[in-house]
């Protein structure tokens, strides 16, 4: 990456965040877009990159994805609309879940999108709503894999996806029904290694020999997501991509030979493209001693970033100092958000373990800088405790630009009816 600052993988640091911070408050989510497109560049052997949007939804950052050939993957009628207005065509959407909602039902029929069915129910809603669109089925393979249960999506306690003996089934109740199911998809889970990799590439072949000649009307088999990778600075490692792509490859060949023609590739990514492009910039408010503990308490709380406090995981974390003078001191210290639950805490492990962490000695008006936060940062957002949504802005051509403003409190309440 361009920054020399080992805190960063974006090509902007603390003299920039500062002055961001300066023009646009705190709490403040920047991107790097450099970073996204790098990241893109990384998988360019698939046949067909298709971004989970769900990871960072901005339409700007969509629409700078799609002007570089990215197709877009959407859970939720939002997400189709967000597709459409960040100018994506609908032939380059999928629409992928385990249930149909009336807005969902109501903008595939209009736009054909394609569907990526979860559930065996979703084939009569489709059907009895008239709806005639290019089919891609989600198996669940019996298994699962991720970096917490909580992102594990796969097995029998996953709701994701048809069974995988359920498989051929579905896919001639599908057939009868007037489909043509194109797409196979597997996912079992985000972080997941090469041994369930494997796992993962055997399930997908062993679901493919059980559908017969439901395979000639196959066009792609899609990797699912998941891709790692490390957001802690000391681990230094970064994902084969050449490994897991020949893998998947390899895979594709010998499906392709059983079914008789030509299959693509297509992969799901979603944290992989965003992670590493965005920071979470902000203040400290104040500084505590609870006893032994040390308390760094920060303008932003699980309501900005909900991560730790979900699923206990790991941002970096890095102080710029608000006199540019940068203490060599290091300090333990748990980092903690506003909010009146005990749980805004971001420092801790699965399960909810607070734990402290080696910092740099820090002042109440510091800038507190937390890593990595692109993907499930800024989309998993709320207004709990009637905070306001913090801006988003994007690093591009040595200049910010804002492309979400800071909520306001109108906005908050716009919706709300008082009789």
């Amino acid at each position: 990456m361009p920054s020399e600052n080992k805190d960063y993988n974006v090509s902007f640091g603390d003299k920039e965040i500062a002055l961001a911070v300066g023009q646009f408050g705190s709490p403040l989510w920047i991107y790097d877009f450099g970073v996204i497109e790098k990241r893109i560049w990384d998988l360019r052997h698939f046949s067909v990159i298709r971004y989970a949007q769900k990871a960072a939804p901005n339409i700007n950052l969509l629409s700078k994805m799609k002007s570089v050939g990215v197709d877009i993957d959407a859970v939720s009628a939002g997400e189709v609309v967000r597709a459409l207005r960040a100018g994506f065509e609908p032939t380059h959407i999928r629409y992928t879940a385990d249930i149909l909602d009336r807005d969902a039902l109501d903008l595939i029929k209009e736009h054909s999108i394609s569907v990526n069915i979860g559930s065996p129910d979703m084939l009569f809603q489709l059907h009895e709503a008239g709806i005639k669109v290019p089919l891609a089925i989600r198996i669940n393979p019996g298994f699962g894999h991720g970096h917490s249960n909580k992102v594990n999506t796969g097995g029998e306690l996953s709701k994701h996806g048809i069974w995988h003996s359920d498989l051929p089934s579905v896919i001639k109740k599908a057939e009868e029904l007037g489909f043509a199911v194109e797409c196979l998809h597997i996912h079992i889970g985000s972080g997941s290694d090469y041994i369930h990799l494997s796992q993962v590439v055997s399930a997908m072949e062993n679901a493919i020999s059980t559908i017969g000649s439901a395979g000639e009307s196959l066009k792609i088999i899609s990797a699912g997501g998941g891709l790692p990778i490390s957001y802690k600075r000391d681990e230094n490692w970064h994902i084969d991509l050449d490994k897991y792509y020949n893998i998947w490859d390899s895979a594709r060949k010998r499906i392709s030979e059983n079914v008789g023609h030509y299959l693509q590739l297509e992969v799901e990514p979603g944290r992989y493209l965003v992670a590493e492009s965005c920071v979470l910039a902000t203040e400290i408010r104040a500084v505590k001693k609870m006893g032994k503990n040390l308390f760094y308490l920060i303008d932003a709380g699980f309501s900005d970033l909900v991560r730790p406090s979900f699923y206990g995981a790991y941002h970096h974390i890095s102080i710029i100092p608000k006199d540019g003078k940068k203490s060599e001191e290091e300090v333990d210290a748990i980092i903690a958000g506003p909010l009146c639950e005990s749980g805004d805490v971001f420092t801790q492990e699965e399960g909810g373990i607070v734990v402290s962490r080696k910092v740099p000695l820090a002042n109440v008006g510091d800038l507190l800088i937390i890593h990595d936060a692109g993907a499930y940062g800024s989309a998993m957002s709320s207004n709990y405790n009637s905070r306001l949504l913090a801006p988003e802005i994007l690093w591009e051509k040595g200049k910010f630009k804002q492309i979400r403003k800071r909520q306001t409190f109108e906005h908050l309440l716009e919706n709300e009816i008082v009789e």
